[in-house]
């Protein structure tokens, strides 16, 4: 099969052939929020290279370059220490009724991808970036049959932002039944929105759960995974390393200044703890430990739904994160407490009673984890 479809700003048209042999699918991301990349690492890790060539890009850091990492790290700087100013932004998009006009100023991005359809000649195309498939709505114009199937996938949880849904996709793929239904509420027809989970790697899968119940005989096991925008960091780990009968871990990713104030408290400590700085085995650091104290991002939400483990949410970012959060206390799987002192009196009550509460919110989130959800969504892409 193939068809004719405009492919660039100059409606330039060029002749796609669907391929015969394994199947080609694209899988757009950008770094603006990890949960983004997560997800796409996710999908690839999912799809089998006997039946599927993937390729996974982030075009605005290959349009832009520096001037693509300079807007990383303003967007990180403005939700670390203006959260206000960007709740505010987060709603002024929801409330846009027509998002293609607002990228006409991406047109670079938009020739590049242009040019990546046209060489890779994808069967599928999947965004878990939501600004992509505006993108492909420009391209392919009036169309009335793409070329291949656009499969957007939603990696926020209930706060989603409408930019997410107000483009054309074949399928919306929503991490829980609680993200379907905002999405049916807002018009989406319940057909393309399909519940598999959030894409985390297989490896949560494979590896499966280690951890034994919290007790003196298997001890109690803590992830302090630290935000690098977490100003209380030093104190929540100085009251944590003050707790009896934990096992504290502490993360603290690329942060040289952290990882110097977080040594000190260990240095001073009674209580030995381990630090860790960058590492790729936060799935097994999450199914061997018994609580996770973190941000609500969306890649360590889902992450720590696929481990079972349940949370205590520190950070929020006002707007996507906020539904991330009420996910894990609507659901009964932890709570959200801001407060280095609360937080680690809640540490101390979740095991208290031999670990009562801690046994309820594992029971609860056990009910959410889908840690295959990449290998059900890659045979879905399959099929397709």
């Amino acid at each position: 099969a193939a068809a004719r479809i405009p492919l660039n700003s100059r409606d330039r048209r060029v002749r796609i052939s669907l391929p015969n042999e394994l199947k080609r699918i694209l899988i757009l991301t950008a770094g603006f929020g990890e949960g983004h990349n997560s997800a796409a690492r996710g999908l690839k890790e999912g799809l089998p290279a006997n039946a599927a060539e993937v390729e996974v890009h982030d075009l605005f850091a290959e349009t832009y370059g520096p001037v693509n990492n300079w807007a990383r790290k303003a967007y990180l700087s403005l939700i670390n220490r203006a959260p206000q100013t960007w709740a505010s932004l987060y709603k002024w998009i929801d409330a846009r009724k027509n998002f293609r006009g607002n990228l006409r100023f991406l047109f670079l991005l938009k020739n590049r991808l242009s040019t990546l359809l046209v060489r890779f000649r994808p069967d599928v195309v999947v965004s878990v970036y939501p600004a992509y498939p505006y993108l492909l709505d420009e391209l392919l114009g009036n169309t009335n049959r793409a070329p291949f199937r656009r499969v957007v996938v939603v990696t926020d949880s209930i706060t989603v932002n409408a930019i997410w849904f107000r483009c054309e996709a074949d399928f919306f793929l929503v991490p829980n039944i609680q993200t379907a239904a905002v999405l049916q509420s807002a018009g989406v027809p319940e057909p393309i929105i399909k519940v598999f989970g959030f894409p985390v790697t297989p490896r949560f899968a494979q590896i499966g759960e280690s951890r034994q119940p919290p007790s003196d005989q298997f001890g109690r096991r803590v992830l302090y995974m630290v935000n690098a925008g977490t100003v209380d960091a030093p104190e929540l780990a100085q009251r944590l390393a003050e707790l009896h009968n934990i096992a504290l871990t502490v993360t603290i990713g690329r942060d040289e200044r952290l990882r110097s104030m977080i040594e000190s408290i260990r240095a001073r400590s009674e209580r030995r703890f381990q630090i860790i700085g960058w590492t790729d085995q936060m799935p097994r650091l999450l199914l061997e430990s018994h609580l996770l104290i973190g941000k609500a991002g969306g890649a360590t939400v889902q992450e720590t739904i696929a481990a079972r483990c349940p949370m205590i949410v520190n950070q929020i970012v006002p707007g996507q994160e906020e539904g991330n959060a009420r996910l894990i206390v609507e659901t009964g799987s932890g709570i959200v407490i801001t407060s280095p002192s609360k937080a680690a009196i809640a540490v101390e009550n979740a095991f208290a009673n031999d670990a009562r509460q801690w046994h309820e919110w594992a029971e609860k989130i056990s009910l959410l984890s889908r840690p295959a959800a990449a290998l059900e969504i890659a045979r879905f892409l399959l099929s397709l």
